[in-house]
């Protein structure tokens, strides 16, 4: 299928049309109005500083619904004994530059560029971008970011300096989520760690539907802290 070149106009093609590797458009730009688009149509920027920005609808689509949340026996027993202390929205800046030191999602090289960093911090002051942090002795040991739209949350990445830290916070994340009915956790593309935590594959005509009728909740700015 032809990949489409992005204009100034916020606006995407029907996410059917990407090829099969889930690529649907090159180009455009990072600003807000177009990252809401873009997530309000199941599509993410997905690219590195050796190329152009590029934009993502898979099929399958990873995701993970909080009532179907797997915590292994030993993950429950971190929990259990208060390991790490976890926050919300309390370091969004450092978070997401740990995370652009880790690799995303199988693939080689860092994939947050500044760009990028920059376009979701914009979106976290905003109130549509999330943190969740994993402290320990007063120190970041993990965490996740993502985008929060309606009903669903949009998981980004998540990074950890000492075991379990950003599962722990996941765990609380998808906890939370559940207590606030949300309706799923969009994980993306496959991860053998997500898959064990109870994510699974359904398919984009079912992500979208699933989709549209979160995005008819309205949309929290958070703050409510866990």
């Amino acid at each position: 299928m032809a990949i489409f070149l992005l204009n100034d106009k916020p606006l995407f093609p029907p996410p059917h049309l990407a090829d099969d590797d889930g690529l649907l458009a090159v180009g455009g730009d990072l600003r807000m109005e177009r990252l809401l688009e873009a997530y309000s149509n199941g599509v993410f920027p997905w690219y590195s500083e050796s190329t152009p920005i590029l934009w993502w609808s898979p099929d399958p689509r990873l995701v993970l619904f909080p009532k179907e949340l797997h915590i292994s026996r030993s993950l429950k027993q971190v929990i259990k004994k208060g390991i790490f202390t976890i926050t919300t929205d309390k370091a969004f800046e450092e978070v997401i530059k740990n995370c652009a030191v880790v690799h995303r999602k199988g693939s080689n090289g860092t994939w947050l560029t500044d760009e990028m960093i920059n376009a979701y911090i914009n979106l976290y002051k905003a109130g549509y971008a999330h943190s969740v942090e994993s402290w320990q002795e007063g120190e970041l040991a993990g965490g996740l970011y993502g985008v929060s739209l309606g009903g669903i949350f949009f998981g980004e990445s998540m990074f950890a300096k000492i075991s379990d830290a950003s599962k722990a916070a996941f765990v609380k994340l998808v906890r939370s989520l559940e207590q606030w009915n949300y309706t799923v956790v969009d994980c993306q593309v496959v991860t053998g760690h997500l898959i064990r935590m109870g994510a699974r594959t359904i398919s984009r005509t079912q992500f979208l539907r699933i989709l549209k009728a979160a995005l008819g909740k309205k949309t929290a700015r958070w703050g409510l802290g866990f």
